[in-house]
């Protein structure tokens, strides 16, 4: 395999393809992987292309709804016959742009192979901190991070001392959720799906307390147990059931931060929300957000990140899988809940 230090080489280039548009649960048959033999590393001279040696990949729930024929509103939809594509971290291989050059390290949205052609830089960040694991600019420096950051801070508005509760807590973002409204003097609580999650946030990221949300028959009674005050704020991994009880159980002027729904990315109908009135009698405010909203603050999360990493006050659990032909299996795997933290696929690591 070139590593990109041979003028107008020529290389295979290992691909997932998306076969077709998907109902119900995601299986690695409605992927493929294919080898394109011929492909040059070289960008064309008429071109503004970014050609990118892909090194670690991001499995991320949102992108089951780039499966189906619905677009997500915001990402769009995959292209079947086409490789999928989500955030990544590469190395720039040629460049016909002139804000990146051959050599730069950079993170951004990319296809699921070994190389890809970027025909715009919009999204792409250099990286500059290589002191910190390039694997981490999946995850805690990449969209899960931004995203807990502008969700719990700007959208929540946290207070100290107010009650958190975070669903899907051990994933990628809801590690890092937990450990801000720590830094921030709350009361946190997690949910996860294993006993094994719920130690680990309770014994590594420093929850107050958590709880196995599978062996509660009634998740009103859950949380009502959890919190007998109620909930100040809540950041929304999960929907359905769990945001029905939620909204029982929020105090007035209660925040609900919704980021991601993934209960309900497998399912044709919707689950219905009942207790919404809730939001009208407690005046809770409910506040949808992407990613892309906080891209222009990315410098300022950077600021306030890398001291916590680096003096081990935030800490983030990757969840490592190696070789692009195990991707599809570790994305399937978001949805049972297979991955212990941020599920990352290792390409070609440095």
């Amino acid at each position: 395999m070139a590593d990109g230090s041979e003028k107008n080489a020529v290389v295979s280039n290992k691909k997932v393809i998306f076969k077709d548009y998907v109902s119900g649960f995601p299986k690695e048959s409605d992927m493929a992987v294919t080898v394109d033999e011929n492909l040059k590393l070289k960008v064309a001279g008429d071109s503004q292309g970014i050609l990118v040696k892909n090194l670690y990949l991001s499995c991320d729930p949102y992108m089951r709804l780039l499966m189906t024929n619905r677009s997500s509103e915001i990402f769009g939809t995959y292209t079947p016959g086409a490789p999928i594509t989500g955030f990544g971290v590469g190395k720039v291989i040629d460049s016909r742009n002139p804000e990146f050059k051959e050599g730069d390290l950079v993170w951004g949205i990319t296809g699921w192979e070994e190389y890809s052609l970027l025909t715009s830089s919009e999204g792409l960040f250099k990286i500059h901190h290589t002191d910190i694991p390039l694997s981490y600019y999946t995850g805690i420096l990449e969209m899960p991070g931004l995203t807990a950051y502008g969700g719990f801070y700007e959208v929540c508005a946290p207070k100290k001392g107010e009650y958190v509760f975070v669903s899907a807590a051990s994933g990628a973002v809801g590690q890092l959720v937990g450990q801000f409204a720590k830094l921030m003097g709350c009361y946190v609580v997690g949910s996860a799906g294993t006993q094994d999650k719920v130690e680990l946030l309770k014994n590594k990221f420093g929850f107050d307390d958590a709880f196995n949300y599978k062996e509660e028959s009634d998740l009103n009674a859950a949380l009502k147990r959890y919190f007998p005050e109620g909930i100040d704020i809540y950041f929304e991994n999960v929907g359905g059931k769990m945001l029905d009880a939620v909204i029982l159980n929020m105090r007035v002027h209660g925040r609900i931060a919704a980021y991601g729904m993934i209960s309900q990315y497998n399912r044709d109908q919707p689950e219905e929300v009942q207790n919404l009135m809730s939001i009208v009698y407690k005046r809770v405010r409910i506040e949808g957000f992407a990613v892309f909203d906080y891209y222009p603050q990315y410098s300022k999360f950077l600021d306030f990140i890398l001291p916590y990493i680096r003096e081990g006050k935030v800490k983030y659990v990757e969840d490592i899988v190696e070789g692009l032909e195990n991707g599809p299996a570790a994305l399937i795997g978001l949805f049972s809940g297979r991955n212990v933290g941020k599920q990352v696929v290792v390409i070609a690591p440095q």
